[in-house]
């Protein structure tokens, strides 16, 4: 019997192997050539001591807070510029950031993860908030004031290169969190679809662009350019549905042109996408992996987690607590899967199935409680701090004047006692609550104790200040003033010079260190400190005051003259000099020009009893007897107690006859 046989049909071929691309080697080389002109911006900084400011798209933030130009801000509107022009070239060719979640890809899927998009409709929101967050509500708010951007200034310069940026530890934990982590769990430049402020100004200039990837008729659909791409764009199916890539996420890496086995795809001018027609009848819509339910989820605990890390401990910046919220989010919404569906699934691992929860999924439910717990404490603690920066804030001139050794010593009101005291307590909290010390929160417990008169208590917080290098000129500040009232004029000199080397451009250390100096007997000493501040912080009041009261004890009295009249020249109101220049004028004889600035003295201080008794002195001595009485009475009542005014009174009595 005859075996009947089923016809072979030939297989289908197989699919061709994936080129390796050749723009992913060059446009790595370019990146290693950026991240050498980086290295060479901060040696040439290290050497030098000053250097270009840093060309980095956040340093625009100061044109937008005080209308400052600077490197970054050029740079930044230079790259937009370009965008518009030839689409997301930066992105891909030249952000450090991109690199660095290009090789943490590299590296997974070298290690067998190839990481998974997250595709959110709300996270995708999250980098166009942060831009105006970051650039537009400074702006907007200077103008609701009524603050002008008439004025510009250029700062293209620095000494201080690392003002702006974190520490080493902070920018580690950073480019970790934004690197590794953000791409195992979401995807491929997460960071920039999730998280990056600059990415989505860039975004909107890119579809303004009319240089473009698109495709020619030798395409034949094999998905390669998709599978390529590292910025998961699903270019296949736009350049099938648009003709060209419409998607504002390609950072013109060129992958997708490089891999392409047909030539099909290229880079080149076009419509763009606003005025493109479709090709198809019906282009495909983006695929839509989570309900409207998951996507509250990643929402509500994306802004849950920003609000508990921004500014955590004094130490998240803004962009790592981004990614840090990005990263939350995503935990959360793994705990709603675990909580609410019958099968969960990460990667290969099974954490929920037929409505059970696996082993795996019992560690990570048990992993979640753990960060939940953290999340929660790190809320509370923000919580605390703010409050406790909203008790320190009206504190800010009361600092001031407890510093300023010639207006010693301060006294509060009985309100301003218990604004310090509730600014203690708070700041005490966020120290008990802490798990790890709050940068920032030494320095204000020195500076509350210091106005509460606890001088142990504010030297030691002063010094744990110093230790983590908190505020470390204000802190000498403090701890200047504190060994001047100890009459340990060596150690206040020594504080304040340190103070002056720290921040050149106040004029309040130039002032007390010229007054410690003068204390000492080092009258010389002070004229120089004062010298060196005018030539830093030229036309201070404070500076030239001081430097008048310094000429005045030499017996240099013309010369004292005309500091004292400078100042009232930039200060009008400044009672001190306007009253010692009318005693100096009445010294040399000049009673007229002496008697007007008493009398000005007076209009700001009308119940001064010893100003009455040197105006009527001043009276007496230009012959003005009958209006030096009149001066003379009204100083008596004000204080009857005062020698001076009576034996002037009688003087004046025995003298001219005239009754008292």
């Amino acid at each position: 019997m005859a075996r009947a046989s089923l016809k072979v049909l030939p297989a289908d071929p197989p699919p061709a192997k994936m080129k390796t691309s050749r723009s992913s080697k060059w446009r790595a080389a370019v990146l290693v050539v950026v991240h050498l002109a980086i290295a060479a911006h901060l040696a040439h900084w290290l050497t030098a001591g000053t250097t270009l400011t840093p060309v980095e798209p956040s340093e625009a933030m100061a044109f937008a807070r005080s209308g400052v130009i600077n490197a970054g801000l050029i740079f930044f509107a230079a790259m937009i510029l370009s965008t518009a022009i030839f689409g997301r070239f930066f992105c891909g060719w030249a952000c450090h950031l991109v690199a660095l979640q290009d090789l943490c890809r590299h590296l997974l899927v070298k290690a067998g993860i190839r990481p998974k998009p997250l595709r959110s409709r709300v996270l995708v929101l999250v980098p166009g908030l942060a831009f105006c967050y970051m650039f537009l509500w400074p702006a907007a708010y200077r103008l609701w004031i009524g603050d002008s951007f008439g004025h510009l200034d250029w700062e293209l310069t620095t000494s201080q290169f690392w003002a702006t940026f974190p520490g080493w530890v902070i920018g580690v934990l950073t480019f970790l969190i934004c690197g590794f982590v953000v791409i195992y769990f979401l995807g491929a430049k997460g960071f920039c679809a999730y998280a990056c402020p600059y990415g989505a100004i860039f975004g909107v200039a890119e579809k303004l662009s009319p240089l473009r990837i698109r495709v020619t008729d030798a395409c034949q659909g094999c998905g390669h350019c998709t599978a390529s791409c590292t910025s998961n764009v699903r270019v296949h199916e736009e350049v099938r549905d648009w003709g060209m890539v419409v998607s504002s996420g390609c950072m013109k890496c060129l992958d997708c042109v490089s891999v392409c086995p047909n030539g099909a795809l290229y880079y080149g001018a076009g419509p763009l996408p606003l005025f493109a027609k479709p090709r198809v009848a019906q282009p495909t819509k983006p695929k839509r992996p989570l309900s409207w339910a998951e996507e509250a989820v990643l929402g509500v605990a994306f802004l849950a987690a920003f609000l508990a890390f921004r500014g955590l401990y004094g130490t998240v910046p803004f962009l790592m607590s981004l990614g840090v919220a990005g990263l939350l989010a995503y935990a959360a919404l793994i705990g709603w899967r675990l909580l609410t569906k019958g099968d969960v699934f990460f990667y290969r691992q099974v954490l929920k199935a037929g409505g059970r929860v696996t082993s795996t999924g019992r560690w990570t439910l048990a992993g979640l409680g753990l960060l939940a717990l953290f999340w929660a404490h790190s809320g509370w603690h923000r919580v605390e701090t703010f409050r406790a920066e909203r008790a320190t804030r009206p504190l800010g001139g009361l600092r001031l004047a407890s510093v300023d050794l010639a207006a010693l010593p301060l006294t509060l009101t009985g309100q301003q006692r218990e604004q310090v005291a509730e600014a203690r307590r708070r700041l005490e909290r966020v120290q008990r609550l802490g798990l790890f010390a709050t940068l920032g929160n030494a320095s204000q417990l020195a500076w509350v104790h210091l106005l509460e008169g606890s001088s142990a208590e504010a030297a030691a917080w002063a010094r744990r200040a110093l230790a983590r290098d908190e505020d470390p000129a204000s802190m000498h500040q403090i701890l200047g003033r504190l060994s001047f009232e100890a009459g340990q004029l060596a150690d206040a000199v020594a504080h304040y010079e340190r103070v002056i080397a720290l921040a050149p451009d106040r004029p309040e250390p130039y002032a007390n260190l010229s007054l410690v100096l003068a204390q000492a007997g080092n009258l010389e000493g002070a004229k120089e400190v004062l010298g060196r501040g005018l030539a830093r912080v030229q036309d201070n009041p404070d500076l030239l005051y001081n430097g008048a009261l310094i000429h005045a004890l030499q017996g240099q009295t013309t010369e004292a003259i005309v500091l004292f009249e400078r100042v009232l020249a930039l200060d009008p109101a400044h009672l001190e000099a306007r009253e010692n220049l009318a005693g100096l004028l009445a010294s040399v004889g000049r009673y007229e020009e002496s008697i007007g600035h008493f009398r000005r003295a007076l209009e700001q201080a009308s119940d001064d009893a010893a100003t009455y008794y040197l105006l009527a002195r001043a009276l007496f001595e230009a012959g003005r007897r009958a209006e030096a009485l009149v001066e003379l009475r009204k100083s008596l009542q004000l204080d009857p107690t005062l020698a001076e005014a009576r034996g002037l009174m009688e003087q004046l009595a025995g003298a001219g006859g005239v009754s008292p």
